[in-house]
């Protein structure tokens, strides 16, 4: 799972990840902008496009955040519909970084995403109840994975 700093290093040679395996790429719209070089605007106007477009290409799965995140592999593709503001904050990309990154021990990579996704998501949606939206941090968001996992399972 390569996020931040690892993808603004890639954003320089695309070509590092062609000679890997079940890599899943988690860029912001400004992160993937630097990726495919397309403003932000560009990609808003056909997300859903350019992001399956890319993970074809690079053989990659492609988790772009924002709100409705995106992920595919290039050829199917699942857009997130819960999750809320409160969550753009510092971290909170690392805690879905490590959510997916526990996932990829039992699934493949495509499937540990979406699960990592919804995860973190839901468990973002349990701490804006509990505490409002506003002053959410990702630390609250990583106290909520538990409860999270556990609505799934009822």
């Amino acid at each position: 799972v390569i996020d931040a700093d690892g993808l603004n290093a890639l954003s320089k040679d695309l070509s590092i990840i062609k000679k890997r395996n079940n890599i899943i790429l988690t860029p912001h719209l400004g992160e993937f902008s630097r990726l495919t070089k397309l403003s932000v605007d560009e990609i808003n106007k056909n997300r859903e496009d350019i992001a399956k477009e890319f993970a074809k290409e690079h053989k990659i799965v492609l988790v772009l955040k924002s709100n409705h995140t995106i992920v595919t592999d290039g050829n199917k593709i699942y857009i997130n519909k819960i999750g809320n503001p409160g969550m753009a904050t510092a971290g909170s990309g690392d805690v879905l970084t490590g959510i997916i990154a526990s996932f990829m021990k039992n699934l493949d990579p495509y499937n540990a995403a979406i699960l990592g996704v919804y995860i973190h998501s839901l468990a973002g949606d349990i701490a804006k109840i509990k505490l409002g939206e506003d002053s959410l941090m990702a630390s609250d968001i990583i106290n909520n994975i538990a409860e999270a996992i556990k609505l799934l399972r009822w």
